[in-house]
């Protein structure tokens, strides 16, 4: 159900088993001749990259309801910083993804990504350019009689966040009211950062009295956005007492929506990390560069009221990105996989679509090519990312 590149010899970039047109291969020497060919080859293979929905829907396709939850500032490093590797969270994924790219270090560019996943990676450059219908994940939804809902835990006004997701990511759908939403945090700013269970629980509400079955929510928040701070102080909150409050709050939601019984696919995204630890390229807090620390985040799928029982967590490890994400909504729209007694996992994850980590600033990008991170800033060459 993906379409693949032309490229004749590709190989998984983690020594897997090939994977045929999904990663261009890796043999050629690293100059910086060599890795700009290999850029250009990557893009022109992700131009061929789609997640193919049905045109319409059988008759016993199964209704569900589908939340993405986009968090600002959280990678794998800043987990593991956090000391939130083992949070009672983690158990109410079906399926974890391992080594997935957010291909960016910046909110805008990050959303726009995700809510353009059904097509193969774009250069920051095409990312400000029109793409096709199809490449729209929501709108892929709602071709077939899927709700859109959108919700923010903040006001959209920073960046013109919310102006992007409708000029770029193609969200059209009012924004969900947020009147009389608790104020958890104050941004940098002073913008109020809203509780997060409290405008999950409104979704939930809302869905509740609701007529249609189906329905595709976008949900983006920023609890752990730098600079954030309690009301009345003016200095920055802890980010782990904040990540702390973030996973009690998604894992207290989790619990609820399970004994609702509701048919819901949660898909949890990071946009970007937080940078807590730094390196040698960058000091702790800058994202300028997106380094792997930062576009090495944790994505996380909860399959919610399903008849068949929660079974453990699966964990996919292969290189992945964006594209795998709307390929697995595509799996599941015309199937019944809520009302099966069994799930077929190897049906369900297998061949899904790998995407080698290629991230990508205005005026920095950064690759990993040979098992080794490659950096190049601006028009210079390529050099290895310091270790």
């Amino acid at each position: 159900t993906t379409t693949g590149g032309t490229a004749a010899a590709t190989v998984a970039a983690t020594g897997g088993a090939p994977v045929v047109g999904d990663i261009p291969a890796q043999t050629a020497p690293p100059t910086t001749a060599n890795l700009n060919a290999w850029l250009n080859n990557f893009y022109n293979a992700e131009a061929k990259r789609k997640s193919i929905f049905p045109s319409s829907l059988p008759a016993d396709a199964q209704p569900f309801e589908l939340l993405v939850i986009n968090i600002c500032s959280l990678s794998w490093s800043d987990i593991e910083a956090a000391g939130l590797m083992d949070h009672p969270l983690w158990k109410h994924f079906d399926i974890v993804f391992k080594n997935f790219n957010s291909a960016t270090s910046y909110s805008g560019p990050a959303a726009v990504r995700l809510l353009r996943a059904s097509c193969g990676q774009l250069s920051h450059t095409n990312l400000y350019q029109p793409s096709g219908a199809d490449c729209y994940l929501f709108e892929n939804l709602a071709k077939l009689g899927f709700n859109q809902q959108l919700m923010l835990g903040h006001n959209g006004l920073f960046g013109d966040f919310l102006k992007e997701l409708r000029s770029l990511g193609g969200m059209q759908s009012p924004l969900m009211d947020q009147t009389g939403l608790p104020v958890s945090l104050q941004a940098f700013d002073g913008s109020p950062v809203y509780e997060d269970l409290a405008v999950l629980n409104r979704w939930l509400k809302t869905e509740e009295a609701s007529s249609n079955p189906r329905n595709a929510t976008f949900y983006n928040t920023l609890p752990l956005h730098d600079g954030n701070h309690f009301p009345g102080q003016s200095k920055t909150a802890d980010y782990k007492v904040r990540a702390q409050k973030l996973f009690d709050d998604l894992d207290n939601f989790f619990t609820e929506l399970e004994k609702s019984g509701r048919k819901v696919m949660v898909v949890v995204v990071p946009e970007h990390g937080a940078a807590l630890a730094g390196d040698k390229m960058q000091m702790a807090g800058l994202r300028d560069i997106p380094s792997p620390s930062i576009t090495q985040v944790p994505v996380g799928v909860a399959l919610l009221g399903t008849r068949a029982p929660h079974e453990g967590t699966r964990t996919i490890d292969t290189p992945s990105s964006f594209l795998a994400i709307s390929e697995l909504v595509s799996r599941l729209v015309s199937g019944d996989l809520f009302g099966s007694e069994r799930i077929d996992w190897d049906a369900l994850l297998g061949g899904l679509p790998a995407t080698p980590p290629v991230s990508e600033n205005q005026g920095s990008v950064v690759i990993e090519y040979q098992n080794q991170y490659q950096i190049k800033l601006g028009q210079g060459d390529w050099v290895p990312y310091p270790r």
